[in-house]
């Protein structure tokens, strides 16, 4: 070492400057922008280190593979035509069929597995040019192809907590309330309204239990659903905070998940409309539940249990129908492709039951 220059010992210090950093990064990479660094941050900020070509790309089960690398490729081989999934940075299957099948294509061992050889060919081929995502026309095509009725689709219903879990504890006049209980009796609603439609309803979860995300996810993808629709409450330091916010896939690699994006956009619309709860708008998040599940899914923040103006609407047994209604009608929305539709906040239960009982009767 020089002898005119001294080693110093890194900066350890968690200021201000790094807090700003991290929120700059939570807020780009679609997290909850809190300034710490907790476990999904962590994790974002591992993945967000991989380049494509520093490690060998391979399909496992017992330890999957998640980084910008994936996503990388996942983008070429779409651009490529060989890919139509979401580019969500997860090596799964549909990743290493789509890998294979280039592979195969040009001649190279169809092992599904992206090492130099592999790499070499896609700086090679790669197009120059590319389009919009195939991922959110599929999407679109099938709830085009499913028709209008909602008769057979397929929902979970994912209300949060459960077990021993039973989040925070509101003071209503009818005495103590917990977050489970707001959460399970809203989706009891939502599910006896969704199968009275004729839908096929889920619950993610018993009553007494509380799967992990992963879990919840599972279970959703098992079944086959057609849509996932998990709630949620919210909590806050200040009481000012208030609103309903709703979320749905959506990185900073451009990739969305398109029903969920409308479906959210109907909710969020309806909800308002109907209620007294502020707009806290859509937005995309990477949160595991929503690039975990094959389906369009969607995450609702029903309101703040520490903001007295929602525990007022949440706690009333009356508010909760109508947010149930509110989400029914939002799916019959995003269905209905924007034919025969009425405006916001009009469309009642009862209508909706007629509509499905005149389209059947018609069919």
């Amino acid at each position: 070492m020089d002898g005119d220059t001294a080693w110093a010992e890194p900066d350890v210090l968690f200021d201000a400057a790094l807090d700003e950093a991290v929120r700059a990064f939570q807020q780009q990479r679609g997290l909850l922008v809190t300034g710490e660094v907790d476990t999904a941050t962590y994790r974002s900020v591992k993945e967000a280190s991989f380049r494509l070509g520093a490690r060998t790309l391979i399909y496992q089960l017992s330890a999957p593979l998640y980084g910008d690398d994936v996503a990388t490729l996942q983008r070429r081989l779409q651009d490529l035509g060989f890919y139509n999934g979401r580019v969500d940075g997860y090596f799964g299957g549909e990743t290493h069929e789509g890998l294979s099948s280039f592979q195969s294509e040009i001649g190279l061992s169809p092992d599904g597995i992206c090492g130099p050889a592999t790499l070499r060919a896609l700086d090679l081929l790669g197009t120059r040019v590319t389009g919009g995502s195939p991922h959110a026309i599929s999407e679109e095509e099938l709830v085009r192809r499913s028709g209008p009725q909602l008769t057979g689709k397929r929902i979970v219903i994912d209300p949060g907590l459960g077990g021993a879990n039973s989040g925070m504890v509101v003071q209503t006049a009818d005495g103590p309330l917990t977050e489970e209980a707001i959460l399970w009796d809203l989706a009891g609603r939502l599910e006896g309204r969704m199968a009275a439609t004729g839908m096929e309803t889920y619950l993610s979860r018993a009553r007494s239990a509380d799967p992990s995300t992963a879990e919840r996810a599972e279970t959703a993808n098992g079944i086959g659903a057609d849509l996932m629709i998990s709630l949620r409450c919210s909590s806050y330091p200040s009481p000012v905070a208030h609103g309903v916010a709703s979320f749905h896939f959506g990185n900073s690699h451009g990739s969305a998940s398109l029903i969920g994006q409308v479906l959210t956009s109907y909710i969020q619309r309806e909800i308002v409309a109907r209620t007294s709860l502020q707009d806290c708008r859509s937005h995309g998040r990477t949160w595991d539940l929503l690039r975990l599940t094959n389906m369009p899914t969607v995450q609702l923040e029903l309101g703040y249990l520490t903001s007295h103006e929602d525990v007022e609407v949440l706690a009333d047994p009356r508010m909760r129908d109508i947010i149930a209604e509110a989400v029914l009608v939002a799916v019959k929305r995003l269905y209905l492709l924007g034919q025969d539709d009425q405006p916001t906040g009009t469309f009642t239960f009862a209508e909706l039951l007629a509509y499905e009982l005149s389209v059947a009767e018609g069919a």
